[in-house]
């Protein structure tokens, strides 16, 4: 079973203003796939991120990490900046199946700014912050993240099939 962090990025929800509604869809959807061993929420701070993130990888010892929130254009919304902080190389086909499955669904798919990457042996994608677009988005993701995270740990050597 993959190791499963959940951080969420809200200003709000960190002050205790709104539920966090997204990492229960998160944490319902990768059920099957994994144990979530981690969450926090954090306030959209991008040192605050990064420390989460790190704390995540280094002592909780996550093998896929999911960000929800802070992908969009507002100037609080640096998720993806500190996602950039953190990793070692980018993973950029699962932020562009995302969006391009998203497309489908409604045009503003293309504003967010999510991206992917991975920092030793761990996978760090960042959702979106609602949970209808998150359920959507694991939805294209999930059947393909177990065999990614088996090339990633040295559990599977070949993607052919």
């Amino acid at each position: 079973m993959i190791r499963i962090g959940i951080l969420t990025a809200s200003d709000k929800g960190s002050r205790g203003e709104r539920e966090d509604l997204s990492s229960g869809v998160i944490r319902e959807a990768v059920a099957d796939i994994g144990e979530v061993v981690a969450y926090r929420m954090v306030a959209d701070d991008r040192e605050e991120l990064k420390k989460a993130m790190l704390d995540m990888m280094d002592t909780d010892q996550v093998e896929l990490l999911l960000t929800t929130g802070g992908t969009g254009f507002s100037p609080r919304d640096i998720t993806p900046e500190a996602t950039l902080d953190v990793i070692e190389r980018q993973v950029p086909g699962i932020p562009e199946a995302m969006r391009a499955a998203s497309l489908k669904i409604t045009n503003r798919a293309m504003l967010t700014r999510s991206v992917a990457g991975i920092r030793g042996g761990t996978l760090i994608i960042n959702m979106p912050g609602s949970p209808k677009a998150c359920r959507e988005c694991l939805e294209v993701i999930l059947p393909v993240l177990p065999h990614g995270l088996d090339i990633l740990l040295g559990k599977d050597g070949e993607c052919a099939r």
